[in-house]
């Protein structure tokens, strides 16, 4: 499913945003822009897991989990607690959830040839 935008009229475009917000968000793309930190985050948005949870659904060495998961939380994307000696992650919120659906929704469109609707 692609999401619709509801907050356009909110938004003004003709304004740029402060340099510190793109600066945030130009450091959450680049944090996109792997395939396993993608993978990790849609894992993520679905529920809590633990490195060795995460690794496994991956096939991935969990020293590699572990630092993707270290440049997801610096981005602000993945949240961190503790669950007794061991530490479980999470998405952000609904905000990081609904980004990474508008970009596989996207990537959808695009693999499929289907046009953009506005």
């Amino acid at each position: 499913m692609y999401a619709h935008d509801n907050t356009e009229s909110a938004v003004d475009w003709d304004s740029l945003p402060p340099a510190e917000r793109v600066d945030a968000a130009a450091e959450a793309f680049r944090m996109l822009g792997d395939a396993t930190r993608l993978r990790l985050l849609w894992l993520l948005c679905g529920g809590e897991y633990d490195v060795t949870t995460l690794a496994g659904h991956l096939d991935a060495p969990r020293p590699a989990v572990s630092q993707h998961l270290a440049k997801l939380r610096l981005a602000g994307l993945v949240t961190q607690r503790r669950d007794g000696r061991r530490a479980v992650y999470a998405a952000r919120g609904g905000h990081v959830r609904r980004l990474l659906a508008e970009a596989l929704g996207a990537a959808a469109h695009h693999l499929q040839g289907l046009p953009d609707h506005d």
